[in-house]
């Protein structure tokens, strides 16, 4: 782990001179700059997930949309708007779990997930959900059936993966306000279950 504190202050590091040179410049002041930050974070939350995928559990036709493709899905909901990423979701089925990670740093749906746990930006996770996926979800108290083929998809600067968890039984007459409550940002990322 103490490789992550390194790999934190180096980003750290180049964020700041990033900031240093637009404010020198004259491109951007620090106190823009802290309002457009401020103004996407209070967006960002997984809330806005948990929303998506309440509506996928009500409105089949959107699901197939949202799987098909998210970014554009997601949209339409008003999220992702002016994104250059890709969004990817992917569905939890009765023999399919998935599981997101980043191995290489730590991308992820932001506007979508809220800012990211500091567990999925360890070198930790991100090493050995690939490896041992099945021991590191029931660290997570997420046991899964043998026979569950457990898929980890590995985020990237283009494409960021979305969770698609399945409903929990006994909640078809439940609203989809209700249904939202209950995904929690871990269920997004595919290390809990709903």
């Amino acid at each position: 782990m103490s490789g992550d504190h390194h790999d934190d202050a180096l980003i750290s590091r180049r964020v700041r001179r990033l900031e240093t040179l637009l404010e020198e410049r004259g491109v951007l002041s620090g106190g823009a700059l802290d309002e457009a930050i401020d103004a996407f974070l209070a967006q960002s939350s997984p809330a806005n997930g948990a929303r998506v995928v309440a509506r996928a559990w009500v409105d089949p036709s959107f699901k197939s949309r949202l799987l098909a493709d998210g970014t554009a899905a997601v949209q339409e909901l008003g999220y992702m708007e002016g994104s250059y990423q890709r969004l990817r979701v992917v569905e939890n089925t009765e023999s399919v779990h998935n599981v997101i990670v980043c191995t290489l740093c730590s991308c992820y749906p932001l506007r979508l997930l809220g800012p990211s746990p500091s567990w999925y930006k360890s070198e930790s996770y991100r090493s050995r959900v690939v490896r041992e996926p099945r021991a590191v979800l029931a660290e997570f108290g997420l046991a899964l059936p043998a026979g569950t083929e457990i898929a980890v998809w590995d985020s990237s600067a283009e494409t960021r993966y979305m969770v698609l968890p399945r409903r929990p039984a006994d909640t078809e007459s439940f609203p989809e306000e209700e249904l939202a409550a209950r995904v929690t940002r871990n269920a997004l990322i595919g290390t809990a279950a709903v």
